[in-house]
Protein backbone atom coordinates (compact mmCIF):
# COMPACT_ATOMS: atom_id res chain seq x y z
CA UNK A 1 0.00 0.00 0.00
CA UNK A 2 1.34 3.39 -0.65
CA UNK A 3 2.22 5.74 2.44
CA UNK A 4 1.20 9.18 1.53
CA UNK A 5 4.09 11.69 2.84
CA UNK A 6 2.98 14.73 5.00
CA UNK A 7 4.51 17.84 3.22
CA UNK A 8 4.50 19.26 6.92
CA UNK A 9 6.98 19.49 9.56
CA UNK A 10 6.09 19.95 13.56
CA UNK A 11 7.79 20.78 16.75
CA UNK A 12 5.60 19.07 18.05
CA UNK A 13 2.76 15.89 16.86
CA UNK A 14 -0.18 14.85 19.96
CA UNK A 15 -1.98 11.98 19.43
CA UNK A 16 -5.03 12.29 21.08
CA UNK A 17 -7.07 15.66 21.76
CA UNK A 18 -8.46 14.69 25.57
CA UNK A 19 -7.38 16.23 28.76
CA UNK A 20 -3.57 15.54 28.68
CA UNK A 21 -3.42 16.63 24.69
CA UNK A 22 -5.42 19.22 24.88
CA UNK A 23 -3.23 20.59 27.83
CA UNK A 24 -0.07 19.89 25.98
CA UNK A 25 -1.74 21.93 22.86
CA UNK A 26 -2.43 24.83 24.91
CA UNK A 27 0.40 25.28 26.18
CA UNK A 28 3.39 24.15 23.36
CA UNK A 29 0.98 26.37 20.84
CA UNK A 30 1.06 29.56 23.68
CA UNK A 31 4.54 29.16 23.48
CA UNK A 32 4.91 29.58 19.81
CA UNK A 33 5.71 26.12 18.72
CA UNK A 34 4.18 24.68 15.43
CA UNK A 35 1.90 22.00 16.81
CA UNK A 36 0.26 19.05 14.73
CA UNK A 37 -3.06 17.19 17.30
CA UNK A 38 -3.85 13.99 15.50
CA UNK A 39 -7.56 12.65 16.71
CA UNK A 40 -9.26 9.49 15.46
CA UNK A 41 -12.78 10.79 15.60
CA UNK A 42 -13.89 13.73 14.24
CA UNK A 43 -14.27 17.05 14.62
CA UNK A 44 -16.56 18.25 17.05
CA UNK A 45 -18.06 21.93 18.46
CA UNK A 46 -20.98 21.94 21.14
CA UNK A 47 -21.39 25.58 20.12
CA UNK A 48 -22.19 24.49 16.48
CA UNK A 49 -26.15 24.01 16.17
CA UNK A 50 -25.40 21.13 13.85
CA UNK A 51 -23.44 19.15 16.55
CA UNK A 52 -25.53 21.03 19.49
CA UNK A 53 -27.72 18.51 21.20
CA UNK A 54 -28.04 20.68 24.80
CA UNK A 55 -31.74 21.89 25.18
CA UNK A 56 -33.52 18.95 22.89
CA UNK A 57 -36.18 16.74 24.30
CA UNK A 58 -35.95 13.37 24.16
CA UNK A 59 -38.70 12.97 21.78
CA UNK A 60 -37.09 15.44 19.14
CA UNK A 61 -34.66 11.86 18.61
CA UNK A 62 -35.13 10.01 15.63
CA UNK A 63 -35.67 6.94 18.46
CA UNK A 64 -38.09 9.22 20.37
CA UNK A 65 -35.12 9.26 23.39
CA UNK A 66 -35.13 5.28 23.44
CA UNK A 67 -31.87 3.69 24.05
CA UNK A 68 -29.10 3.26 20.71
CA UNK A 69 -25.86 1.17 20.69
CA UNK A 70 -24.23 4.57 22.26
CA UNK A 71 -24.63 3.53 26.38
CA UNK A 72 -25.35 7.18 27.82
CA UNK A 73 -27.98 7.76 25.08
CA UNK A 74 -28.51 9.55 21.59
CA UNK A 75 -27.73 12.98 23.01
CA UNK A 76 -24.51 12.21 25.25
CA UNK A 77 -21.70 13.58 24.21
CA UNK A 78 -19.43 10.65 23.75
CA UNK A 79 -19.21 9.58 20.40
CA UNK A 80 -18.06 6.07 21.19
CA UNK A 81 -18.43 3.63 23.96
CA UNK A 82 -17.57 0.36 25.47
CA UNK A 83 -18.16 -1.43 22.11
CA UNK A 84 -17.63 0.72 18.49
CA UNK A 85 -18.19 -1.40 15.49
CA UNK A 86 -15.25 -2.11 13.82
CA UNK A 87 -13.00 -1.50 16.59
CA UNK A 88 -12.63 -5.08 18.76
CA UNK A 89 -10.92 -5.71 21.60
CA UNK A 90 -10.65 -9.22 23.48
CA UNK A 91 -10.43 -10.96 26.78
CA UNK A 92 -7.93 -13.32 28.16
CA UNK A 93 -9.82 -16.42 29.32
CA UNK A 94 -12.51 -15.37 32.06
CA UNK A 95 -11.24 -12.40 32.81
CA UNK A 96 -12.82 -9.23 32.71
CA UNK A 97 -11.96 -5.49 31.30
CA UNK A 98 -14.71 -3.36 29.44
CA UNK A 99 -12.68 -0.21 27.79
CA UNK A 100 -14.71 2.45 26.87
CA UNK A 101 -13.36 4.51 23.59
CA UNK A 102 -14.81 8.30 22.62
CA UNK A 103 -14.13 8.88 19.24
CA UNK A 104 -14.22 12.59 18.97
CA UNK A 105 -12.00 16.35 19.24
CA UNK A 106 -12.10 16.66 22.96
CA UNK A 107 -12.65 12.55 23.66
CA UNK A 108 -13.85 11.90 26.72
CA UNK A 109 -13.79 15.50 28.69
CA UNK A 110 -17.32 15.99 26.20
CA UNK A 111 -19.46 13.78 28.00
CA UNK A 112 -17.34 13.20 31.85
CA UNK A 113 -18.58 14.14 35.23
CA UNK A 114 -16.10 17.21 35.66
CA UNK A 115 -15.19 15.96 39.05
CA UNK A 116 -12.43 17.80 39.14
CA UNK A 117 -10.07 15.94 42.36
CA UNK A 118 -6.42 16.57 43.56
CA UNK A 119 -4.62 13.96 44.31
CA UNK A 120 -3.31 14.77 48.00
CA UNK A 121 0.09 14.20 49.97
CA UNK A 122 -1.06 10.92 50.70
CA UNK A 123 -1.73 9.52 46.97
CA UNK A 124 1.31 9.69 45.49
CA UNK A 125 3.15 8.10 48.55
CA UNK A 126 0.67 5.07 48.72
CA UNK A 127 3.53 3.02 49.59
CA UNK A 128 4.43 4.43 52.71
CA UNK A 129 0.34 4.17 54.06
CA UNK A 130 0.50 0.13 53.34
CA UNK A 131 2.79 -1.36 51.88
CA UNK A 132 1.41 -1.85 48.99
CA UNK A 133 1.99 -0.93 45.12
CA UNK A 134 4.84 1.70 44.67
CA UNK A 135 5.11 5.31 45.69
CA UNK A 136 4.92 7.92 42.73
CA UNK A 137 8.75 9.53 42.21
CA UNK A 138 7.31 12.67 42.49
CA UNK A 139 5.03 14.21 45.17
CA UNK A 140 2.42 16.69 45.75
CA UNK A 141 4.43 20.02 45.99
CA UNK A 142 5.90 18.93 42.55
CA UNK A 143 2.40 18.50 41.05
CA UNK A 144 0.67 21.76 43.30
CA UNK A 145 1.70 24.67 41.22
CA UNK A 146 0.36 23.00 38.24
CA UNK A 147 -3.10 22.20 39.84
CA UNK A 148 -3.33 25.57 40.84
CA UNK A 149 -2.51 26.77 37.75
CA UNK A 150 -5.33 24.52 36.22
CA UNK A 151 -7.57 25.85 38.54
CA UNK A 152 -6.95 29.43 37.15
CA UNK A 153 -7.07 28.77 33.51
CA UNK A 154 -10.36 26.04 33.43
CA UNK A 155 -12.23 27.17 36.71
CA UNK A 156 -13.43 24.71 39.11
CA UNK A 157 -16.31 25.66 42.08
CA UNK A 158 -15.70 24.49 45.18
CA UNK A 159 -14.70 25.61 48.96
CA UNK A 160 -11.98 25.26 50.93
CA UNK A 161 -12.01 22.92 53.84
CA UNK A 162 -8.67 22.54 54.92
CA UNK A 163 -8.81 18.63 54.69
CA UNK A 164 -5.07 17.04 54.88
CA UNK A 165 -5.68 14.88 51.72
CA UNK A 166 -7.98 17.21 49.86
CA UNK A 167 -5.68 20.00 49.00
CA UNK A 168 -7.50 23.14 48.74
CA UNK A 169 -7.64 25.45 45.40
CA UNK A 170 -8.83 28.62 43.75
CA UNK A 171 -12.66 27.63 43.70
CA UNK A 172 -15.81 29.61 42.05
CA UNK A 173 -18.55 29.85 44.27
CA UNK A 174 -20.20 26.76 44.87
CA UNK A 175 -23.95 26.00 44.01
CA UNK A 176 -26.33 25.33 46.69
CA UNK A 177 -27.61 21.90 47.60
CA UNK A 178 -30.76 20.79 46.02
CA UNK A 179 -33.57 19.14 48.24
CA UNK A 180 -32.42 15.46 47.87
CA UNK A 181 -28.89 16.78 48.76
CA UNK A 182 -30.08 18.24 51.92
CA UNK A 183 -31.31 15.15 53.08
CA UNK A 184 -28.33 13.40 52.03
CA UNK A 185 -26.13 15.70 54.28
CA UNK A 186 -28.82 15.15 56.99
CA UNK A 187 -28.17 11.21 56.89
CA UNK A 188 -24.40 11.51 55.91
CA UNK A 189 -23.66 13.42 59.06
CA UNK A 190 -25.69 10.98 61.54
CA UNK A 191 -23.43 8.26 60.06
CA UNK A 192 -20.15 10.26 60.49
CA UNK A 193 -19.72 10.84 57.49
CA UNK A 194 -17.68 13.98 55.71
CA UNK A 195 -19.84 16.11 53.22
CA UNK A 196 -18.34 18.93 51.43
CA UNK A 197 -19.42 21.38 48.48
CA UNK A 198 -18.80 19.09 44.87
CA UNK A 199 -15.79 20.27 42.96
CA UNK A 200 -16.72 20.71 39.65
CA UNK A 201 -15.21 22.03 36.44
CA UNK A 202 -18.28 24.33 35.74
CA UNK A 203 -18.06 28.00 35.84
CA UNK A 204 -20.35 29.06 37.99
CA UNK A 205 -18.83 32.72 37.62
CA UNK A 206 -17.31 34.16 34.17
CA UNK A 207 -13.51 34.24 34.12
CA UNK A 208 -12.73 35.43 30.71
CA UNK A 209 -14.74 36.51 27.36
CA UNK A 210 -14.46 33.62 25.70
CA UNK A 211 -16.56 31.46 28.34
CA UNK A 212 -20.00 31.60 29.04
CA UNK A 213 -21.41 30.93 32.74
CA UNK A 214 -23.45 27.94 33.71
CA UNK A 215 -27.26 28.36 33.59
CA UNK A 216 -28.15 25.01 35.57
CA UNK A 217 -29.69 22.74 33.18
CA UNK A 218 -28.11 19.79 34.16
CA UNK A 219 -26.83 18.28 30.59
CA UNK A 220 -23.16 19.06 30.94
CA UNK A 221 -23.19 15.07 29.14
CA UNK A 222 -24.48 17.05 26.24
CA UNK A 223 -21.10 19.35 26.75
CA UNK A 224 -22.02 22.79 27.01
CA UNK A 225 -22.70 25.08 23.86
CA UNK A 226 -21.68 28.32 25.73
CA UNK A 227 -18.33 26.15 26.80
CA UNK A 228 -19.47 26.86 30.56
CA UNK A 229 -18.17 23.08 31.87
CA UNK A 230 -14.67 22.18 30.53
CA UNK A 231 -14.48 20.27 27.85
CA UNK A 232 -10.89 19.43 26.11
CA UNK A 233 -11.79 21.18 22.48
CA UNK A 234 -13.38 23.87 23.87
CA UNK A 235 -11.75 25.21 26.79
CA UNK A 236 -7.78 24.20 25.36
CA UNK A 237 -7.73 23.48 21.82
CA UNK A 238 -10.04 25.88 20.23
CA UNK A 239 -7.82 28.88 22.15
CA UNK A 240 -4.68 27.13 21.61
CA UNK A 241 -5.05 28.07 17.51
CA UNK A 242 -5.59 31.46 18.69
CA UNK A 243 -1.88 31.47 20.36
CA UNK A 244 1.35 32.57 19.35
CA UNK A 245 2.29 29.22 17.64
CA UNK A 246 0.35 26.86 14.90
CA UNK A 247 -2.11 24.67 15.62
CA UNK A 248 -3.28 21.94 13.03
CA UNK A 249 -5.77 18.86 13.39
CA UNK A 250 -5.79 15.91 12.03
CA UNK A 251 -9.11 14.13 12.32
CA UNK A 252 -10.50 10.73 11.77
CA UNK A 253 -6.91 9.92 11.82
CA UNK A 254 -6.78 6.54 13.77
CA UNK A 255 -2.43 6.42 14.61
CA UNK A 256 -1.19 3.14 13.48
CA UNK A 257 2.39 3.33 14.95
CA UNK A 258 5.12 5.91 16.35
CA UNK A 259 7.82 6.04 13.53
CA UNK A 260 11.24 5.78 14.21
CA UNK A 261 14.59 5.82 12.73
CA UNK A 262 17.75 3.50 12.54
CA UNK A 263 18.43 5.43 15.96
CA UNK A 264 15.64 4.26 17.53
CA UNK A 265 14.42 7.85 17.80
CA UNK A 266 10.36 8.97 16.76
CA UNK A 267 10.46 10.69 13.23
CA UNK A 268 6.61 10.60 13.52
CA UNK A 269 3.38 8.97 13.54
CA UNK A 270 1.48 6.60 10.87
CA UNK A 271 -1.91 6.71 10.45
CA UNK A 272 -4.97 5.21 8.70
CA UNK A 273 -7.41 8.33 7.55
CA UNK A 274 -11.09 7.18 8.12
CA UNK A 275 -12.22 8.81 4.85
CA UNK A 276 -10.40 7.57 2.46
CA UNK A 277 -8.95 4.59 4.54
CA UNK A 278 -5.42 5.32 3.09
CA UNK A 279 -2.33 5.11 5.32
CA UNK A 280 -0.28 8.76 6.26
CA UNK A 281 2.75 9.50 7.81
CA UNK A 282 2.85 13.01 9.52
CA UNK A 283 6.46 14.26 10.68
CA UNK A 284 7.36 16.07 13.81
CA UNK A 285 10.05 16.55 16.41
CA UNK A 286 8.51 15.19 19.28
CA UNK A 287 5.83 12.95 19.47
CA UNK A 288 3.16 13.20 22.79
CA UNK A 289 1.08 10.33 23.34
CA UNK A 290 -2.52 11.12 24.75
CA UNK A 291 -4.83 8.63 22.76
CA UNK A 292 -5.75 7.58 26.78
CA UNK A 293 -4.06 4.76 28.68
CA UNK A 294 -5.04 1.54 26.86
CA UNK A 295 -5.15 3.92 24.02
CA UNK A 296 -1.44 4.78 24.07
CA UNK A 297 0.08 0.85 25.41
CA UNK A 298 -1.40 -0.16 21.72
CA UNK A 299 0.36 2.44 19.78
CA UNK A 300 3.71 1.95 21.86
CA UNK A 301 3.04 -2.14 21.64
CA UNK A 302 2.42 -1.77 18.14
CA UNK A 303 4.92 0.18 16.86
CA UNK A 304 7.78 -2.37 16.26
CA UNK A 305 11.31 -2.40 15.23
CA UNK A 306 14.46 -3.50 15.41
CA UNK A 307 15.77 -0.99 17.56
CA UNK A 308 13.02 -1.72 19.70
CA UNK A 309 11.61 -5.33 18.75
CA UNK A 310 8.82 -5.64 21.99
CA UNK A 311 7.27 -2.36 20.84
CA UNK A 312 8.32 1.60 21.72
CA UNK A 313 9.21 2.32 25.31
CA UNK A 314 9.37 -1.41 26.59
CA UNK A 315 12.51 -2.21 27.23
CA UNK A 316 11.26 -3.49 30.54
CA UNK A 317 8.44 -5.20 29.13
CA UNK A 318 5.90 -2.86 31.30
CA UNK A 319 4.04 -1.37 28.55
CA UNK A 320 0.75 -2.27 29.40
CA UNK A 321 1.12 -3.51 32.68
CA UNK A 322 -0.25 -2.26 35.88
CA UNK A 323 -3.66 -1.40 34.19
CA UNK A 324 -6.18 -0.06 37.04
CA UNK A 325 -9.29 1.50 37.03
CA UNK A 326 -11.58 3.07 40.06
CA UNK A 327 -13.52 0.54 42.20
CA UNK A 328 -17.32 1.44 41.57
CA UNK A 329 -21.10 -0.19 43.34
CA UNK A 330 -24.35 1.76 43.58
CA UNK A 331 -27.37 1.69 45.15
CA UNK A 332 -30.96 3.23 45.06
CA UNK A 333 -33.60 4.05 47.62
CA UNK A 334 -37.18 5.39 47.64
CA UNK A 335 -37.95 8.77 49.58
CA UNK A 336 -41.31 8.79 50.75
CA UNK A 337 -41.17 12.16 52.04
CA UNK A 338 -39.60 13.68 48.40
CA UNK A 339 -42.85 12.46 47.03
CA UNK A 340 -45.66 14.74 45.77
CA UNK A 341 -43.13 17.61 45.17
CA UNK A 342 -44.48 20.83 43.73
CA UNK A 343 -42.73 20.98 40.20
CA UNK A 344 -39.92 23.75 39.39
CA UNK A 345 -36.65 24.07 37.94
CA UNK A 346 -33.95 22.03 40.78
CA UNK A 347 -31.90 20.93 37.60
CA UNK A 348 -28.60 22.50 38.77
CA UNK A 349 -25.02 21.95 37.07
CA UNK A 350 -24.83 18.62 35.20
CA UNK A 351 -23.64 16.59 38.63
CA UNK A 352 -23.58 16.68 42.33
CA UNK A 353 -23.22 19.88 44.73
CA UNK A 354 -21.72 18.22 47.35
CA UNK A 355 -20.21 15.19 47.90
CA UNK A 356 -17.85 13.16 50.54
CA UNK A 357 -14.30 12.44 50.45
CA UNK A 358 -13.17 9.53 52.02
CA UNK A 359 -12.90 9.99 55.77
CA UNK A 360 -11.82 7.08 57.60
CA UNK A 361 -8.90 6.04 58.60
CA UNK A 362 -7.26 2.42 56.69
CA UNK A 363 -5.98 0.94 59.75
CA UNK A 364 -9.22 0.23 61.30
CA UNK A 365 -10.67 -1.61 58.06
CA UNK A 366 -10.00 -4.65 56.08
CA UNK A 367 -9.20 -3.32 52.58
CA UNK A 368 -6.27 -0.17 51.95
CA UNK A 369 -7.13 2.78 50.30
CA UNK A 370 -10.82 4.57 50.34
CA UNK A 371 -13.31 5.47 48.23
CA UNK A 372 -15.52 8.85 47.59
CA UNK A 373 -19.17 9.03 48.34
CA UNK A 374 -21.44 10.20 45.08
CA UNK A 375 -24.95 11.39 44.98
CA UNK A 376 -27.81 11.65 42.73
CA UNK A 377 -31.84 12.01 42.12
CA UNK A 378 -34.03 15.10 41.95
CA UNK A 379 -36.28 16.23 39.36
CA UNK A 380 -34.37 16.95 36.35
CA UNK A 381 -35.00 17.43 32.92
CA UNK A 382 -37.59 14.28 31.85
CA UNK A 383 -36.20 11.94 30.10
CA UNK A 384 -37.29 8.14 27.97
CA UNK A 385 -38.81 6.43 31.18
CA UNK A 386 -38.81 7.54 34.53
CA UNK A 387 -35.64 5.63 36.44
CA UNK A 388 -38.25 4.07 38.58
CA UNK A 389 -40.76 1.85 38.43
CA UNK A 390 -43.67 3.40 39.68
CA UNK A 391 -45.66 -0.39 40.54
CA UNK A 392 -42.63 -1.24 42.75
CA UNK A 393 -43.11 2.08 44.45
CA UNK A 394 -47.01 1.61 45.08
CA UNK A 395 -46.24 -2.09 46.48
CA UNK A 396 -44.48 -0.44 48.95
CA UNK A 397 -47.14 2.27 49.96
CA UNK A 398 -50.01 -0.86 49.79
CA UNK A 399 -51.59 1.22 47.26
CA UNK A 400 -53.32 0.30 43.80
CA UNK A 401 -50.36 -1.74 41.22
CA UNK A 402 -50.94 -1.19 37.77
CA UNK A 403 -52.23 1.24 35.75
CA UNK A 404 -52.37 3.27 32.51
CA UNK A 405 -53.68 6.84 31.17
CA UNK A 406 -54.47 9.30 33.74
CA UNK A 407 -53.98 6.73 36.60
CA UNK A 408 -50.18 5.96 35.04
CA UNK A 409 -49.87 9.64 34.90
CA UNK A 410 -50.73 10.67 38.00
CA UNK A 411 -48.62 7.50 39.51
CA UNK A 412 -45.13 9.26 37.68
CA UNK A 413 -46.16 12.64 39.22
CA UNK A 414 -46.30 11.36 42.34
CA UNK A 415 -43.26 9.41 42.65
CA UNK A 416 -40.95 11.69 40.37
CA UNK A 417 -37.82 12.79 42.01
CA UNK A 418 -38.52 10.73 44.91
CA UNK A 419 -35.74 8.11 43.95
CA UNK A 420 -32.11 8.83 45.17
CA UNK A 421 -29.20 7.23 44.42
CA UNK A 422 -25.61 6.77 46.11
CA UNK A 423 -22.19 5.82 44.51
CA UNK A 424 -18.87 4.82 45.37
CA UNK A 425 -15.42 5.47 43.54
CA UNK A 426 -12.56 3.80 44.94
CA UNK A 427 -9.02 2.58 44.88
CA UNK A 428 -7.60 -0.03 43.26
CA UNK A 429 -4.24 -1.39 44.25
CA UNK A 430 -2.01 -1.49 40.78
CA UNK A 431 -1.23 -5.14 39.96
CA UNK A 432 1.15 -5.99 37.48
CA UNK A 433 -0.83 -9.40 36.80
CA UNK A 434 -3.41 -6.78 35.39
CA UNK A 435 -2.94 -5.48 32.12
CA UNK A 436 -3.54 -5.21 28.10
CA UNK A 437 -1.66 -6.63 25.21
CA UNK A 438 -1.41 -6.72 21.27
CA UNK A 439 -4.10 -9.90 20.79
CA UNK A 440 -2.07 -11.63 17.43
CA UNK A 441 -4.79 -12.89 16.13
CA UNK A 442 -7.44 -9.69 15.60
CA UNK A 443 -6.82 -6.63 13.73
CA UNK A 444 -9.93 -3.68 13.32
CA UNK A 445 -11.26 -2.12 10.24
CA UNK A 446 -8.04 -0.54 9.58
CA UNK A 447 -5.97 -3.20 9.42
CA UNK A 448 -4.15 -2.73 13.36
CA UNK A 449 -3.95 -5.40 15.76
CA UNK A 450 -6.09 -4.64 18.89
CA UNK A 451 -5.31 -5.20 22.48
CA UNK A 452 -6.97 -7.72 25.03
CA UNK A 453 -7.07 -8.09 28.84
CA UNK A 454 -6.55 -9.56 31.51
CA UNK A 455 -7.99 -8.18 34.50
CA UNK A 456 -9.31 -9.90 37.84
CA UNK A 457 -10.60 -7.57 41.39
CA UNK A 458 -8.52 -8.94 43.94
CA UNK A 459 -10.07 -9.46 47.76
CA UNK A 460 -9.23 -6.28 48.56
CA UNK A 461 -11.60 -4.60 45.99
CA UNK A 462 -14.49 -6.98 46.93
CA UNK A 463 -14.46 -5.74 50.37
CA UNK A 464 -14.62 -2.46 49.44
CA UNK A 465 -17.43 -2.82 47.83
CA UNK A 466 -18.43 -4.98 50.76
CA UNK A 467 -18.01 -1.58 53.01
CA UNK A 468 -19.40 0.60 50.56
CA UNK A 469 -23.05 -0.63 50.62
CA UNK A 470 -23.06 -1.17 53.76
CA UNK A 471 -22.56 3.00 54.38
CA UNK A 472 -24.90 3.25 51.44
CA UNK A 473 -27.52 1.35 53.38
CA UNK A 474 -26.65 3.25 56.56
CA UNK A 475 -27.10 6.73 55.20
CA UNK A 476 -30.41 5.68 52.86
CA UNK A 477 -32.12 4.59 55.86
CA UNK A 478 -30.77 7.86 57.87
CA UNK A 479 -32.79 9.91 54.94
CA UNK A 480 -36.31 7.77 55.53
CA UNK A 481 -35.09 5.56 52.63
CA UNK A 482 -36.58 2.41 51.74
CA UNK A 483 -34.02 0.33 50.09
CA UNK A 484 -34.57 -1.01 46.43
CA UNK A 485 -33.50 -3.86 44.81
CA UNK A 486 -31.18 -6.89 46.87
CA UNK A 487 -28.08 -6.55 48.87
CA UNK A 488 -25.27 -7.82 46.77
CA UNK A 489 -23.35 -10.66 48.45
CA UNK A 490 -20.34 -12.28 47.95
CA UNK A 491 -21.31 -14.14 44.70
CA UNK A 492 -21.97 -10.94 42.97
CA UNK A 493 -18.68 -9.59 43.88
CA UNK A 494 -20.71 -7.18 46.29
CA UNK A 495 -21.76 -5.37 43.55
CA UNK A 496 -18.42 -3.85 42.37
CA UNK A 497 -18.81 -2.91 38.84
CA UNK A 498 -16.95 -4.82 35.92
CA UNK A 499 -13.55 -3.00 35.65
CA UNK A 500 -13.67 -0.71 32.80
CA UNK A 501 -16.95 0.56 33.47
CA UNK A 502 -16.08 3.52 35.83
CA UNK A 503 -13.99 4.71 32.76
CA UNK A 504 -11.09 5.68 35.16
CA UNK A 505 -7.89 3.44 33.68
CA UNK A 506 -4.87 4.44 34.38
CA UNK A 507 -1.35 2.84 34.73
CA UNK A 508 -0.45 1.17 31.78
CA UNK A 509 3.40 3.12 31.03
CA UNK A 510 3.88 4.11 34.76
CA UNK A 511 6.33 6.66 36.13
CA UNK A 512 9.32 5.69 38.11
CA UNK A 513 13.06 6.36 38.40
CA UNK A 514 14.41 3.35 37.45
CA UNK A 515 13.50 2.07 33.76
CA UNK A 516 14.05 -1.42 34.34
CA UNK A 517 10.39 -1.18 36.74
CA UNK A 518 8.82 1.98 34.69
CA UNK A 519 8.06 2.98 31.00
CA UNK A 520 8.53 7.21 31.64
CA UNK A 521 10.30 9.02 34.20
CA UNK A 522 8.73 12.13 36.36
CA UNK A 523 8.32 14.44 33.35
CA UNK A 524 5.99 11.83 31.68
CA UNK A 525 9.63 10.99 29.37
CA UNK A 526 9.89 7.77 28.18
CA UNK A 527 13.16 6.14 29.07
CA UNK A 528 13.57 4.49 26.01
CA UNK A 529 13.28 7.37 23.73
CA UNK A 530 13.70 10.84 25.04
CA UNK A 531 11.66 12.52 22.26
CA UNK A 532 8.65 10.78 22.75
CA UNK A 533 5.91 12.05 25.96
CA UNK A 534 3.16 10.10 27.49
CA UNK A 535 0.12 12.63 29.08
CA UNK A 536 -2.49 10.73 29.53
CA UNK A 537 -2.91 8.61 32.32
CA UNK A 538 -1.26 5.77 31.08
CA UNK A 539 1.99 7.17 33.99
CA UNK A 540 -0.17 6.85 37.06
CA UNK A 541 1.74 4.56 39.31
CA UNK A 542 -1.84 4.61 41.39
CA UNK A 543 -4.70 6.23 40.80
CA UNK A 544 -6.10 7.31 44.05
CA UNK A 545 -9.41 7.54 45.36
CA UNK A 546 -10.33 10.64 43.19
CA UNK A 547 -10.97 11.42 39.06
CA UNK A 548 -7.69 11.78 37.36
CA UNK A 549 -8.42 14.36 35.21
CA UNK A 550 -7.35 17.41 36.97
CA UNK A 551 -3.87 15.74 37.66
CA UNK A 552 -3.77 14.38 33.64
CA UNK A 553 -4.01 18.22 32.91
CA UNK A 554 -1.75 19.04 35.65
CA UNK A 555 0.95 16.55 34.54
CA UNK A 556 0.79 17.60 30.74
CA UNK A 557 0.98 20.99 31.83
CA UNK A 558 4.36 20.42 34.25
CA UNK A 559 5.42 18.04 30.85
CA UNK A 560 5.16 20.66 28.25
CA UNK A 561 7.00 23.33 30.62
CA UNK A 562 9.88 20.56 30.60
CA UNK A 563 9.56 20.11 27.03
CA UNK A 564 10.13 23.51 26.32
CA UNK A 565 12.79 23.75 28.40
CA UNK A 566 14.54 20.87 26.98
CA UNK A 567 13.88 22.42 23.35
CA UNK A 568 15.67 25.64 24.23
CA UNK A 569 18.55 23.86 25.81
CA UNK A 570 18.39 21.82 22.69
CA UNK A 571 18.68 19.00 24.77
CA UNK A 572 15.70 17.41 22.18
Amino acid sequence: MEIIENSAYYDVVIVGSGAGGGMATKVLADAGLKVAVVEAGPFFDPADPAQQTQFKWPYESPRRGAGTKRFFGEYDMAYGGWEIEGEPYNRIGDTQFDWFRSRMLGGRTNHWGRISLRFGPRDFKGKDRDGLGENWPIGYEDVKPYYDKVDQLIGVFGSKENLPNEPDGFFLPPPKPRLHELLYIKGAKKANVTVIPSRLSVLTKRINNQRGVCFYCNQCARSCSVYADFSSGSCLIFPAQKGKGQVDLYVNSMVKEVLTNKEGKATGVAYINKEDRREYNIKGRIVILAASACSTARILLNSKSSQHPNGLGNSSNLVGKYLHDSTGADRMAFVPALMNRKRYNEDGVGGMHVYSPWWLDNKNLDFPRGYHLEQWGGMGMPSYGTGFDPNVLNKYLGEKVGGYGNGLREDVKKFYGSVVGISGRGEAIARKDNYCEIDPTTVDEFGIPVLRFHYKWSHFEKKQAKHMHETFEEILTNMGGVLLGEKPGADRNYGLNTPGRIIHEVGTTRMGSDPIKSVVNEFEQLHDVDNVFVVDAGPFVSQADKNPTWTIMALAWRTSDFIIQELKKQNI
